[in-house]
């Protein structure tokens, strides 16, 4: 999982590097491109407005001239194609010369905002857009013509059709791209001057990111999203002369389409590798994991027998897993231990040894599952309660200790002893028949009542005797009529043994 992680990674790292690298080459284009439009635009501009200087100097010694004056205009129009059309006034306004002659404006006094901006600045200057008298959307530059005594005499202007075509076109028309890349030109005010789209022409765009950086600097680049909610990469520059700001855009989306083929050619020489990589990988990490894998199930087997053989043989060929192997042992060797020891608590009676219930359902379980018949004695101690009342419990369980004595010198070693109670014992004796387990216990009657004990007087004690096989149901059946023929035994005067011969 960790090399493949890391290859993930490092495939991602130079996905998304060679994708920042492609958006800010991109943007950084756009910037130049940009740029180098603005100083075109700017130069272009400079020109036409040198040609318009010098054409006002003619017009200015030939004022009075009509025909010199259309020549200048016409000359103007045609011989360079920079202008849509070329107009001379006077300093009220009225036009004395234009071309093309088609406009038929000769003689009106012209009203429009770019024709009074250029007679009350009397300066060389390029106007907003306007609509003309031909209801054309279009913008003036102008030059004022003042003569050889500094009188001002009016201006000579060419106009720039926006929505036609137009050396603004040819300027930047051209660089229209099928990927979906373009160039806008807005003036200072956000009026759109040139759009490949020519409805926006003329459209004041609201104040977004990509204008209001504009404002703020003469040249840079941005990540926008335009009004389609297209992500774009722009940059953008300003024409010193007019305050245009010239826009190039390009979709993101183009910019990183060949990131795909790229990323792909990548993916495809890195998976040979890649695969190898993780291959080697799994092997080691399956040779170094074998070890503790096969520790950990050890680990869940602790109370198997032979647990400790099995962890001996796994090989652990590093420092670790032999250390693990080792301290598995070694704790499995104290559990084991301590499991013995607590067993063999909860299964016996602290104070005789004997066992205790506990220890007589699991020998009685083992019995039983062997299929063995087997006879089963109670007892207790005849009357042990006046014993405790009058020397105290403390003879009491001397008394207890030394009949579980008694019960271990008389029976046989197969035979299971247990303390069942305060003063009741049981003895289990398999593969025992009925007879000879009454037998043992009327032996074992007879050694306590005999037996001496210093300090007081001598105790009996009364025994019930029963008889299992397997064709007689539960075993518990046979110690409860045990119980029955000890109580029987009480009955009848105690110091006694009493068969049961019930089935």
């Amino acid at each position: 999982m960790s090399a493949f992680v890391t290859l993930a990674n490092s495939f991602y790292a130079s996905y998304s590097v060679q994708r920042q690298l492609l958006i800010d080459n991109t943007l950084e284009e756009n910037r130049v491109y940009a740029t180098k439009l603005a100083a075109s635009t700017e130069q272009f501009l400079k020109s036409m407005q040198k040609q318009l200087a010098y054409s006002g100097v003619i017009a200015a010694s030939h004022f009075d001239d009509p025909k010199i004056l259309q020549s200048e205009t016409a000359r103007l129009k045609y011989q360079t194609d920079s202008f849509n059309s070329v107009v001379i006034t006077n300093a009220k306004g009225k036009i004395l010369a234009t071309s093309p002659d088609s406009l038929q404006l000769m003689g009106q006094t012209l009203n429009t905002p770019g024709a009074l901006e250029a007679l009350k600045q009397r300066r060389p200057m390029i106007s907003k857009p306007y609509i003309s008298l031909a209801k054309n959307l279009v913008i003036i530059i102008s030059t004022p013509i003042i003569n050889a005594q500094g009188e001002y005499l009016g201006y000579i202007g060419g106009t720039i059709y926006l929505r036609q075509k137009s050396i603004l076109n040819e300027l930047l028309g051209e660089h229209y791209y099928r990927d979906g890349s373009y160039i806008a030109v807005l003036d200072n005010e956000r009026r759109i001057l040139y759009h490949p789209d020519a409805n926006r022409i003329g459209e004041v765009v609201k104040p977004r990111p990509l204008t209001e950086a504009v404002k703020r600097n003469a040249n840079g680049s941005l990540m926008v999203t335009n009004l389609a909610g297209q992500a774009m990469l722009a940059g953008f520059a300003v024409v010193p002369s007019s305050g245009w700001e010239i826009v190039t855009q390009r979709p993101t989306d183009s910019t990183l389409k060949p990131l795909e083929g790229l990323m792909f050619k990548v993916l495809r020489h890195l998976t040979p590798l890649a695969l190898v990589t993780l291959l080697v990988v799994w092997l080691f990490s399956r040779l170094i994991s074998r070890p503790l894998w096969l520790l950990a199930r050890s680990a869940n087997e602790m109370d198997k027998p032979d647990v400790s053989t099995n962890i001996r043989e796994i090989p652990s060929w590093y420092f670790e897993s032999t250390q693990l192997k080792r301290a598995l042992l070694i704790g499995i060797n104290l559990l084991q231990k301590k499991i013995g020891k607590l067993k063999f608590e909860t299964q016996t009676d602290p104070m005789t040894g004997l066992f205790n219930r506990r220890g007589l359902a699991m020998t009685l379980e083992t019995v039983v599952q062997l299929r063995q018949q087997f006879a089963a004695i109670t007892l207790d101690i005849d009357h042990f309660k006046s014993i405790n009342d009058s020397y105290g419990h403390d003879i009491g369980d001397e008394v207890i200790k030394s009949l579980a004595e008694q019960i271990r010198h008389n029976a046989r070693e197969s035979d299971i002893l247990c303390r069942v109670g305060g003063e009741e014992f049981l003895v289990l004796l398999p593969g025992t028949q009925l007879g000879e387990a009454e037998m043992i216990a009327e032996r074992l009657r007879e050694n306590v009542e005999t037996l001496v004990l210093p300090g007081i007087r001598p105790i009996t004690i009364s025994l019930g005797v029963a008889y299992w096989n397997q064709q007689q149901g539960e075993p518990e059946k046979a110690l409860k009529r045990a119980d029955e023929a000890l109580y029987q035994a009480k009955k009848e005067g105690r110091n006694r043994v009493v068969v049961s011969h019930k089935e």
